[in-house]
């Protein structure tokens, strides 16, 4: 992933922290994925083996996309933490904005 567009989705998912429209850590995103609310996921690279294995075999099973490429500082500062393993984006609209980002224009 390329810087620009890092730090897009980075951007991204701050607004969804500040509108409340996401999730913040692995408890959260869990929940919002075990009640069917949550759209897409950002993943540290360098989060646990632990949070990861709590997160990822539920995101999977659920057919949530995931993207990975942040480092747990990265999202920490956009969610107003220190660092986060993961940030769950539950409005449609954000997510739907999140998945254009990723997709080559003219897909």
């Amino acid at each position: 992933m390329d810087d620009a567009l890092r730090r897009r989705l980075l951007g991204l998912a701050g607004l969804g922290v500040r509108a409340r429209n996401a999730v913040v850590g692995v408890d959260q995103v869990r929940a919002a994925a075990q009640s069917g609310a949550l759209r897409v996921a950002l993943m540290a690279d360098d989060v646990s083996r632990h949070s990861r294995d709590k997160v990822v075999p539920m995101l999977t099973a659920r057919r949530i996309e995931m993207v990975d490429g942040f480092t747990a500082a990265e999202l920490g500062a956009v969610a107003g933490r220190d660092a986060t393993a993961v940030i769950g984006i539950v409005d449609a609209q954000l997510a739907k904005g999140i998945r254009g980002a990723l997709r080559p224009a003219g897909e």
